[in-house]
């Protein structure tokens, strides 16, 4: 949900005013660099989120959905308590913006709590082609709440990576029409409501404070509500939790990364790389040869993904 790019100087904490000494030229370059680091950030979050979600799906089948997001919280609560001293971040954890801290703690916890029960009802296909209205989301909010600027391009790598997910999943029409897709339409719909607020974020927090608030009140809010329908963990599945709490950690951090660096609308396409995340594990893990049809809609997904990723490359280059 980061500075020497002169654009983005006002956003940081700590204030910094070198974009008020340089050329307009310099500032032109600052936003497209940022976007290229923001991308790369993305690209590592959805791939831990990836290996996230296959762990998820593996404990929501013996776990309550809301207990499941609470275990996703205490895991990496560790992680993140020491990353925030690491970084020296202590004292300032309390001053932050706590009404959008408190917001996006809500949208996180009922993410995660409908996402999770989402994916214990409908194929991960299905889930993830309903997830991925979240890009469209993420763009569309951005021009109304951020006041950004949308290219064409940027609309255009949405479009074209939309359609290599539904190339790629042929996602039963029939599982369009339950609860559990209601339900993941209402988890992208948080999802993107968190990602802006996280974005206004980085304009007066850092990301320790960003990625510790984030998982404290998902931990505190999904465990107050699991509670009261508590199951306790069997012995063999520890170790996935444990995972969870990597994973997790990694991904929060990243994607607190990139929308830091990057524009919203720019690194929200990137969230299509979950496929070629998938298609990666099922092959490691589970011998999984992909299809036709996924490898064609995977190829969509990077031509469209590399598409941005040039036209960003060329506006660092071409001030506008």
């Amino acid at each position: 949900m980061t500075a020497s790019e002169a654009s983005l100087a006002r956003t940081q904490p700590q204030g910094h005013t070198m974009s008020e000494a340089r050329p307009s030229a310099s500032a032109g370059l600052a936003m497209p660099a940022g976007n290229l680091r923001g991308i790369l950030a993305m690209v590592a979050a959805v791939g831990f989120f990836s290996l996230m979600d296959a762990l998820l799906k593996t404990l929501s089948a013996h776990y309550p959905a809301m207990q499941v997001a609470a275990l996703r919280g205490w895991a990496a609560l560790p992680l993140v308590a020491l990353y925030a001293l690491w970084r020296g971040e202590v004292p300032r954890l309390l001053k932050v913006r706590w009404p959008l801290h408190l917001l996006r703690g809500g949208l996180n916890v009922a993410m995660l709590a409908l996402f999770a029960f989402a994916i214990r009802e409908l194929a991960l296909a299905e889930a993830y082609t309903l997830f991925f209205i979240a890009p469209l989301l993420i763009t569309a909010l951005s021009t109304v709440v951020l006041r950004e600027k949308v290219r064409p391009a940027h609309w255009v790598a949405i479009v074209l990576g939309m359609v290599g997910v539904l190339v790629a999943l042929r996602p039963n029409q029939e599982a369009f029409f339950t609860l559990g897709a209601l339900a993941v339409l209402a988890a992208a719909t948080c999802y993107a409501v968190s990602a802006i607020t996280g974005r206004m974020l980085t304009r007066t927090d850092s990301s320790a404070s960003l990625v510790f608030w984030t998982t404290t009140l998902l931990a505190l809010g999904a465990g107050a509500l699991a509670w009261p329908q508590w199951v306790g963990v069997a012995q063999a599945h520890w170790p996935l939790v444990a995972g969870l709490a990597v994973t997790g950690f990694a991904g929060q951090l990243a994607i607190t990364e990139a929308f830091r660096h990057g524009q919203a609308s720019v690194v929200a396409p990137f969230e299509y790389t979950a496929l070629a995340w998938g298609m990666g594990l099922d092959w490691v893990l589970w011998q999984t040869v992909p299809g036709y049809s996924t490898l064609l809609g995977g190829a969509i997904i990077i031509g469209s993904g590399l598409y941005l990723v040039r036209q960003e490359r060329t506006q660092a280059v071409v001030p506008p």
